[in-house]
């Protein structure tokens, strides 16, 4: 279901002269994705599914206020997109996930949480699952809470440094 404010005619923002308050305004967003992530684990429901990999592919997309990368052309002002990749090699091997809605969420998880992403849409897909089917899967959306926000402050910024090489120094 679409609740964006423009799925309607009758949500249409009115203009007016009157300048209108910053929180009515959406900040701009940088969208970083990945697109047809493939690799193999296993995971479901069915005796089938349950010893050995099978493929999967995912679809990520994660959001962040206007990134500060545009400006500084650093990757550490960014999600620097090889190490969500390699993050998500890790969770293929060490989930113990059955659902692949739960496989979704442990990735919306690893993208707001670890690398400060303020919106996340995970796509995980079993491609041939059946014969007569492309392709079986769910598509999850999630936006980071006001408390997401105050907790990463510290640990974005030691992975943003990593990210771009450069670690801290110890004061």
């Amino acid at each position: 279901m679409n609740t964006s404010p423009r799925s309607s005619i009758g949500h249409f923002p009115s203009v007016s002269s009157t300048p209108v308050a910053s929180a009515e305004v959406p900040a701009p967003m940088d969208v970083i994705f990945i697109e047809g992530f493939s690799g193999h684990t296993v995971i479901g429901i069915h005796e089938s599914e349950l010893h050995q990999p099978q493929p999967l592919v995912v679809d990520v997309y994660a959001g962040l206020r206007r990134a500060r990368a545009c400006d500084t052309d650093r990757i550490g002002d960014t999600i620097d997109y090889g190490v969500v990749r390699e993050r998500l090699q890790r969770l293929l091997v060490e989930h113990r996930l059955q659902l692949l809605e739960a496989f979704a969420e442990a990735v919306a998880d690893i993208l707001i949480d670890e690398f400060g992403a303020g919106w996340v849409r995970v796509k995980v897909v079993k491609p041939r699952k059946f014969d007569d089917v492309q392709s079986v899967g769910v598509q999850i959306e999630r936006r980071a809470t006001a408390q997401h926000a105050s907790t990463l402050g510290h640990s974005a910024t030691v992975l943003n440094f990593l990210a771009s090489g450069m670690v801290p120094a110890k004061h």
